[in-house]
């Protein structure tokens, strides 16, 4: 246990003392640095940073900025200790390792976002917002509808993304009743978190765990009924306080553009080849991403190609249907470029991301992981420790959690990789900071979803993470 007392002595020792910092480990050539003054200086550094990182929406500080320093800052320390103890080259091969796994998972998340902003830009989830919001639903209508296309939606187009698309529609149509705003986005998050706990792409999480090898893509399926159970719990309860009004329908015309639904072929295609790559040839799975990126770049170069006779062809109807507004709308069309959807990534995200790995990895380094590890998965039960997870996954934020357990790499069980899945998806939804959707629908909806708004309906959502790890538990129990 960390004593609070000892932190003042310890930091001033930091600086006036340098043969305290290590004593050598039994194992592997590394130093065991959890009951030194470096150990305890990189957890204060990097709890300063992730408490920075959950005060985002008040201090208006991007969450990746934080993160990147705490990560410098926690290896220049290890780097000096372990040059100090003549073992430098155990740091780098760790730097190393850490930087490996990032890079899987940068490379992987860059085409899929680059592909969601590819659809976004040939105006595919326009048009979806559009047709729902001139049919002329009711409030409830439009809260079960925007839950369960979130649910279905995110494990292809992952939460965040599926989160701020329904947010809008809910915005759109009910943007002045405060009331049905709050518990629709609540709805979404749950729902988006909930959809992307089955799928390897609906959530980083999940991502991580199917490309650490632990389970494989068809082996996330058994969750799909615990996700369900997990969504439609707190939905059913909170469907009873939604307003039993009418909104007021808004007709919006939109025209999707020229190869919208082949890039989603595309999309589709380039999730089978990351799976084939993985499943067949055992390789990761961003090398069929990676390729799947090349698909997206060559029917870029056709659509550039084909423009102006595309462009003749419609300016031809227009004339010939006396259509000045077509005629107005070809005026304003651009060649598809594939690098700039490639810069509407969320970097921020991104590169939070890469302060989390590397934090982590150094904190792993240290052995304050397998502190914890011998905690969690050999003194506790380990359905105990994965239920915990999904605590912490809605204080911490689930990333840095996820890539805790996946660094520590207990002995566990199918089923218990699938219920550490589950807790971690969905145990962001008990609070809005818990996940990347509630933040980015707090930045969204401001004012209108907030976290003490979501915080009063946290009893709902914990029962349906009770409900969901029980179903588990009892369909799924053949895998532990």
């Amino acid at each position: 246990m960390l004593s609070m007392s000892r932190w003042p002595t310890l930091f001033f020792c930091l600086f006036f003392a340098t043969s305290t910092f290590a004593s050598e480990s039994a194992t592997q050539g590394m130093l065991n640095l959890t009951q030194s003054t470096v150990g305890y200086v990189c957890l204060i550094v990097f709890g300063v940073a992730y408490a920075l990182v959950m005060l985002e929406e008040y201090l208006q500080l991007r969450k990746s900025k934080p993160v990147l320093l705490a990560a410098g800052i926690i290896w220049i320390m290890i780097g000096f200790v372990y040059q100090q103890a003549g073992q430098i080259d155990v740091a780098k091969a760790a730097l190393e390792h850490n930087l490996l796994e990032y890079a899987e998972l940068l490379l992987f998340l860059l085409v899929a976002m680059t592909y969601i902003s590819a659809m976004e830009e040939r105006r595919l989830f326009d048009a979806l917002q559009s047709w729902m919001v001139s049919k002329g639903f009711s409030f409830r209508t439009l809260f079960w509808l925007t839950g369960i296309l979130s649910f279905f939606i995110s494990p292809i187009a992952d939460n965040l993304t599926t989160a701020l698309l329904m947010c809008a529609v809910v915005l759109k149509v009910g943007g002045s009743n405060l009331k049905f705003v709050n518990i629709a986005c609540i709805n979404i998050v749950v729902a988006a978190n909930a959809g992307g706990a089955f799928s390897p792409f609906g959530d980083i999480t999940t991502l991580m765990v199917w490309q650490a090898g632990h389970i494989e893509f068809s082996q996330f399926m058994p969750l799909f009924i615990p996700s369900v159970v997990n969504y439609v719990i707190p939905a059913v309860i909170m469907s009873f306080f939604v307003p039993k009004l009418q909104p007021d329908t808004v007709h919006l015309e939109v025209e999707l553009k020229r190869g919208a639904y082949r890039i989603v072929g595309l999309f589709i295609l380039t999730i089978a080849t990351a799976v084939a790559f993985h499943a067949v040839l055992h390789f990761p799975p961003v090398i069929g991403m990676m390729m799947g990126l090349a698909y997206l770049q060559f029917f870029g170069f056709f659509l550039k190609k084909t423009l102006p006779r595309s462009i003749a062809k419609k300016k031809a109807i227009a004339i010939a249907n006396q259509d000045d507004a077509a005629l107005q709308r070809l005026g304003s069309i651009v060649p598809f470029d594939v690098f700039r959807r490639v810069s509407h990534a969320e970097w921020d995200t991104l590169l939070f991301f890469y302060g989390v790995v590397m934090c982590v990895g150094g904190l792993s380094l240290l052995g304050y992981l397998s502190v914890i590890s011998e905690v969690m998965y050999t003194q506790w039960d380990p359905i105990a420790a994965n239920i915990m997870v999904g605590v912490l996954s809605a204080i911490v934020d689930n990333i840095p959690v996820m890539f805790a357990v996946l660094t520590m790499n207990p002995e566990l069980s199918m089923g218990n990789w699938l219920l550490v899945t589950l807790t971690a998806g969905v145990g962001g939804s008990m609070l809005s900071i818990g996940s990347a959707a509630g933040v980015a629908l707090m930045g969204a909806a401001h004012g209108k979803y907030t976290f003490f708004g979501h915080l009063k309906w946290a009893p709902v959502i914990m029962l349906g993470y009770a409900a969901s790890i029980a179903v588990h538990l009892s369909m799924n129990g053949s895998y532990f």
